[in-house]
């Protein structure tokens, strides 16, 4: 372990939460270097819905990378990326009735986002976004400026400049309440000038798994479009079926001006990320905007073979909704066997909040040690956020809860024998 303390940068956070040295991974299991094995219900931070190593997407990787297929090819045209675009369309977008033009924008999730905001400026002639609190969209300067949590905000080490941060969707308030009140802090974010975009998770991630309610979606898709402000649907992590439907803002019958996609979207965890742009916005001159490594082949030729597996009908989505609301199930019997706070989420993306700061920490800690990879969400550490992969077992995501479970029992008991 010396090595990685020797000479990684003190800016590592996953492997100070799980200090051993993972060696190998299938579904939803890794392995480290002692041959322990470990329930995976962190999947890449939401970047392996299909879990380590699917087989059939191993298969069509090494069949391609044996038989010299382009690896790096920036935008130039390939066949790789021509079956990709393909199975894009006919799988996903032309069964939705969605009509995108796609934008490879950069490896990650981020660089998806920064095209988002810079696209939304340019075809406005605005400048401020609106971001909601408790939203994360990157760490790249554009991208922090649209995200809420103050310590990552603070990294930057400048100003973050025009955006504008309004409420998110409050589950206390009744339909009517919410769409007042998201419709008053809109119209009060445009003081300064009318927005250029609002940019939102339907399922906010990293702030603690909160879902936004369809009516609130909807009021907030009317209102960007009545005000001339772009819809930017921020579906990196929530995206590619984690919800359940292939985009998380299905359910709410809306269609956003722009969608960012990554994570999941390679389906083997390789660097690929997209700006989905409806046809009147993609108003970029060539060159405009880009990147070296905008068009990873590899990822293209795993990504066409997911939706290929996965996407030509409903079954995934069926599957996901029915674990979810056995996940859901389990963590409401769990919350209220040690008086905790009712989850929240959708699809297989949970959360499990707790009262007091760090209280996530220790539970995910506990899981640890009995051989179960949790990841917290929430500002301080409050949330314990569950994203299994959608191709999880049954044994292993029974294993999993049941392990979730002991580690609340732990602490809470740990905890009773302090006070």
């Amino acid at each position: 372990m010396s090595i990685f303390a020797s000479m990684e940068s003190e800016v590592r956070s996953y492997s100070r939460a799980w200090p051993t040295v993972f060696t190998t991974g299938r579904g939803a299991e890794l392995r480290d270097e002692s041959g322990r094995s470990y329930i995976d219900f962190f999947a890449g931070a939401g970047a392996l819905n299909y879990g380590h190593n699917p087989p059939e997407l191993k298969a069509s990787l090494l069949t391609y990378l044996t038989g010299d297929g382009i690896t790096h090819g920036l935008d130039m045209h390939t066949a790789a990326k021509r079956l990709f675009l393909t199975r894009l369309r006919d799988l996903v977008l032309a069964p939705r009735g969605l009509d995108y033009r796609v934008q490879f924008p950069g490896p990650g999730g981020t660089n998806a986002v920064e095209a988002a905001l810079k696209l939304a400026r340019k075809v406005t002639g605005r400048h401020t976004v609106a971001y909601f609190e408790r939203g994360f969209h990157g760490m790249t300067l554009g991208a922090l400026a649209v995200t809420a949590n103050p310590a990552k905000r603070a990294g930057a080490g400048v100003p973050l400049p025009h955006t504008v941060s309004v409420p998110f969707d409050d589950p206390a308030d009744d339909d009517a309440q919410a769409a007042a009140r998201l419709t008053r802090a809109l119209d009060t974010a445009c003081a300064d000038g009318p927005l250029a975009a609002v940019v939102v998770e339907t399922v906010q991630g990293e702030g603690g798994v909160n879902p936004a309610r369809p009516a609130w979606l909807r009021t907030l898709a009317a209102w960007a479009r009545e005000h001339g402000t772009l819809l930017v649907v921020d579906d990196i992590q929530m995206g590619c079926g984690r919800t359940g439907p292939f985009f998380s803002f299905e359910p709410a019958g809306i269609v956003p001006d722009i969608v960012c996609l990554s994570k999941s979207l390679s389906g083997y965890g390789m660097p690929m990320a997209l700006t989905l742009i409806r046809p009147e916005y993609d108003v970029w001159k060539p060159g405009e905007h880009n990147g070296t490594f905008r068009g990873y082949n590899p990822a293209f030729v795993t990504a066409a073979r997911a939706l290929e597996l996965y996407w030509s009908d409903s079954t995934l989505e069926a599957r996901t909704a029915a674990l979810g609301r056995q996940v859901e199930r389990a963590l409401t019997q769990t919350a209220r066997r040690y008086g905790l706070n009712a989850p929240r989420g959708r699809g297989l993306a949970w959360g499990l909040p707790f009262d007091r700061p760090g209280a996530a920490r220790e539970v995910c800690d506990a899981a640890y040690r009995n051989g179960l990879l949790l990841e917290t969400a929430g500002p301080q550490d409050d949330v314990v956020k569950l994203l299994p992969p959608l191709t999880v077992a049954q044994g292993q995501l029974d294993r999993g809860l049941a392990v979730l479970d002991g580690a609340v029992a732990a602490m809470v008991g740990i905890r009773t024998l302090v006070a």
